[in-house]
């Protein structure tokens, strides 16, 4: 059955979230201290001659130099025809110099910077580079988000010969005409060295309020042909009710992939290792256990994660209709590490434990703790990983029921600020109430 999904607002409370967002675009571009969605913690402005660098030169010296330590031959597609892409999507904010400010309240990164880079390491082989990117970030409200989002990719399509149509399919319950939440519509290019990308395009399952997000997503898997998945998932990964368990993202693979998938992203708030390792049981076969290992690896084993929360990813295809054929566990390195370097360093040790970072014919010295992602840190910015904390923001086992495991590593572009290193907490007082929240840093 087709759900009901709540009646479009009045004008009146319409004008009022354009109204809220284009003030937060105003606060963030003037620098007024409003902070969007960004993290806890404060963001330390970036400095640059006015006009000297502006977005797209940033993050297009950066996707090259990636391109670069992933091992991209020169002279192949890449990076000259990504970077073509990424400045597309960009559009004109491209143009738009680092000094003016991020051009709105982004929720992709914690300085509001539009762009997100990753590197992919499968079992075996050389890191794929993937970069997303928020297309509509230069609109004053989400609905036009949306709309110039859509327009990009739909520009994408016709460059790249691929189909929108399993993201028209569900238009409606994503990108309606007065839309809620942090953001419309994200595309990311997973860049192949044979081909043209994979696509894939994120959408805000809270569009209609966060109240009727499990409604939304329950339709978006009745309509791509996965309505059997969703009591499975709702009792498995939402479980613990509202407000701890709550759906972030809807993400849909578009163009050319073995098996295109219908991902949706949970965010566990103050969730236990243990808790997502049972979330993860939901796929199929697999060990539950290396969630559990690698969650604490990364994460530090805070016990609850009480800051940015765990992420669990679920993937459904063709090959099982009711069940998960994939699972990621995203764990927000940049929230449980005093600094960048020892968020390297644990990133490293999963990579080794997982026998992912093994590039021995690019003289990588795996045991320094250098490897693919210490190339890539310095790809991405000449600081010392000790200087700042966030430029790794995620460190993720993705695990499925056809390939062995493979770890992703995301990074922020900081187009726009660097967060200083977090100063370790000092120990609570003998008589201080041991119930005190504890901020983050």
């Amino acid at each position: 059955m087709t759900p009901t999904l709540p009646r479009q607002p009045n004008r009146a409370c319409a004008d009022t979230r354009r109204t809220a967002y284009a003030e937060a675009v105003a606060a963030v571009a003037t620098d007024t201290g409003t902070s969007g969605t960004a993290a806890p913690g404060a963001v330390t402005s970036r400095t640059a001659a006015p006009g000297a660098v502006t977005l797209g030169e940033h993050v297009g010296g950066q996707l090259r130099r990636l391109c670069g330590a992933a091992g991209f031959t020169a002279g192949g597609r890449y990076p000259g025809d990504a970077l073509t892409d990424l400045l597309d999507l960009l559009g004109p904010v491209a143009r738009r110099p680092l000094a003016a400010g991020p051009p709105s309240p982004s929720f992709v990164c914690d300085d509001h910077s539009p762009v997100e880079f990753s590197l992919s390491f499968p079992a075996a082989g050389s890191p794929a580079v993937r970069v997303l990117v928020e297309p509509g970030c230069g609109a004053t409200s989400l609905a036009d988000n949306g709309r110039l989002g859509m327009r990009a990719l739909e520009a994408l399509a016709a460059r790249h010969g691929f189909s929108t149509e399993p993201v028209r399919r569900v238009e409606d319950l994503f990108l309606p005409p007065a839309i809620q939440g942090s953001f419309a519509l994200w595309c990311a290019m997973d860049l192949r060295r044979d081909g043209p990308p994979g696509i894939k395009v994120y959408v805000n399952p809270q569009a209609h309020g966060p109240d009727r997000s499990a409604d939304v997503v329950r339709e978006a898997l009745t309509r791509s042909g996965f309505g059997r998945a969703w009591p499975a998932l709702r009792e498995g990964a939402l479980s613990r009710g509202h407000g701890k368990d709550v759906i972030l993202f809807v993400a849909l693979d578009l163009g050319r992939w073995q098996a295109p998938r219908l991902k949706v992203y949970v965010a566990h708030h103050g969730a236990t290792a243990a808790q997502v390792r049972a979330v993860s049981r939901l796929m199929p076969g697999g060990r539950a256990e290396d969630v559990d290992e690698f969650c604490r690896a990364v994460g530090g084993d805070p016990g609850h994660f009480t800051r940015r929360p765990l992420v669990s990813c679920l993937s459904y295809t063709a090959h099982d209709l009711e069940r998960p054929s994939g699972h990621t566990l995203h764990v927000p390195v940049r929230d449980y590490v005093p600094d960048d370097a020892v968020a390297l360093g644990r990133a490293t040790a999963v990579l080794r434990h997982h026998r992912t970072d093994t590039d021995t014919e690019a003289n990588v010295d795996t045991e320094a703790g250098v490897g693919a992602v210490g190339r890539a840190l310095a790809a991405m910015t000449p600081r010392r990983a000790s200087d700042g904390v966030g430029l790794i923001t995620y460190v993720s086992l993705v695990r499925s029921r056809r390939q062995p495991p493979r770890v992703t590593v995301y990074f922020s572009p900081e187009a726009y600020g660097v967060r200083p290193p977090r100063v370790a907490e000092r120990p609570l007082p003998a008589d201080t109430d041991s119930h005190r929240c504890r901020t983050a840093g």
